[in-house]
């Protein structure tokens, strides 16, 4: 027979299972926001403000070999950096690189089981058995992320093109041009629809615009999907901290802390021309009859190489623009993003100088062959009789 208590104590040893991982997809900008805060009012739900790890992902392949342990840990320290950078901090949660090195050095080594480290631990500390990275970009990695945990479900959110294309134009994450965030929506779509096709039993597919005329009911869905409790007090977002929160850091957020407007749902029509709602129904046409939007226009726009390059010139010298307007006009918006922004900067520098570093050796060590080989020429021609 066991001692008495030896059960409990192999209990103690056993780890505690982690909360499920969701990712919130395709492309933000579609009320992501709105369904995020709702849902944490459940407590056994965590979602933070997302690190965004796509901003990240270029400077990945700057490190080398991740089976190093050197060179990951650097790695966990940098992803842990970017995270204590975020425009909206992660309440009540500090972390210790050390600690997460440990947790996930045996495991498979990618920039993604780091990210999820952290939110795991920072779920486990907020009890809650659900966490979900709003990291809507994340879409495009979603098979290395399946490969990682085979319990990943997806929130699929999907919104009328015309309507987020008009948010997108606005907004300095993206481009300032239908044409180009136009060819990104649909760029997102395709990713979403074929990983709800390949895996139907991991995907929810919402419509942002169903949200706005019952929010109950798809909220009511989603916790359903996610084996959540759904609560009432989801439906009165004013008693959400958070969302009075992020309302005064940012002009995007601003209606965050407000309950949604119906009539918001057709708002593109006074911000976007009609040659660009062709633009846009051109290029997601197939998306809007799959989704069940009706379309305003025959949708032929042809669409020229030459225009897309245009369309690049018009959007960077407009997100020049609208760096230096946030500046003025949104001081505390614009210093938060820039200090992201410099952080990211200055972590590419680094390992930018590291991979310089044994060139610039071997250049040296080159030239001083050179200088050794030169003399002794001139050395044997002085000699010479």
């Amino acid at each position: 027979m066991d001692a008495p208590g030896q059960d409990l104590r192999q209990d103690l040893r056993r780890p505690a299972p982690r909360p499920r991982p969701v990712l919130m997809i395709p492309l933000r900008r579609c009320g992501s926001h709105a369904l995020r805060l709702r849902l944490n009012f459940s407590p056994d739900f965590y979602s933070p403000y997302p690190l965004h790890i796509v901003d990240f992902m270029p400077l990945v392949e700057l490190y080398g070999d991740l089976r190093d342990d050197k060179t990951y840990f650097q790695f966990v320290v940098d992803i842990v950096g970017l995270q204590s950078v975020s425009m909206v901090k992660w309440p009540d949660v500090v972390f210790d690189p050390v600690q997460i090195f440990e947790a996930v050095k045996d495991e498979p080594r990618s920039v993604h089981r780091v990210v999820w480290e952290l939110l795991f631990q920072a779920g486990a500390r907020h009890h809650a058995k659900v966490v979900m990275d709003k990291s809507l970009d994340s879409v495009h990695y979603a098979p290395e992320l399946i490969s990682l945990f085979d319990d990943m479900l997806f929130l699929n959110v999907v919104r009328d093109p015309r309507a987020q294309v008009a948010s997108m134009n606005r907004a300095i994450i993206h481009d300032f041009d239908t044409l180009l965030n136009a060819q990104t929506w649909v760029k997102a779509q395709e990713a979403g629809r074929k990983l709800a096709l390949q895996y139907p039993e991991r995907v929810l597919t919402i419509r942002y615009e169903d949200f706005l005329h019952n929010q109950e009911a798809v909220l009511r869905k989603t916790c359903g999907f996610f084996g959540i409790e759904f609560l009432p007090s989801m439906l009165d977002i004013s008693r959400s901290q958070e969302a009075r929160q992020i309302s005064g850091l940012s002009a995007l957020w601003e209606s965050n802390c407000y309950a949604p407007l119906p009539a918001h749902r057709d708002k593109f029509r006074k911000t976007l021309s009609v040659e660009e709602i062709e633009i846009i129904e051109t290029l997601a046409g197939e998306f809007m009859d799959y989704y069940g939007y009706e379309r305003m226009t025959p949708g032929k726009t042809a669409i020229a190489p030459a225009a897309i390059a245009e369309a690049r010139n018009r959007s960077e010298a407009r997100k020049q623009m609208a760096w230096a307007e946030l500046q003025i006009n949104s001081h505390r918006d614009y210093a938060l993003r820039k200090f992201r922004a410099d952080y990211i900067q200055m972590v590419k520098d680094r390992l930018r100088r590291m991979h310089e570093a044994p060139r610039r050796v071997a250049a040296a060590r080159d030239a001083m062959f050179l200088d050794v080989g030169t003399a002794t020429v001139y050395e044997a021609r002085e000699q010479a009789p």
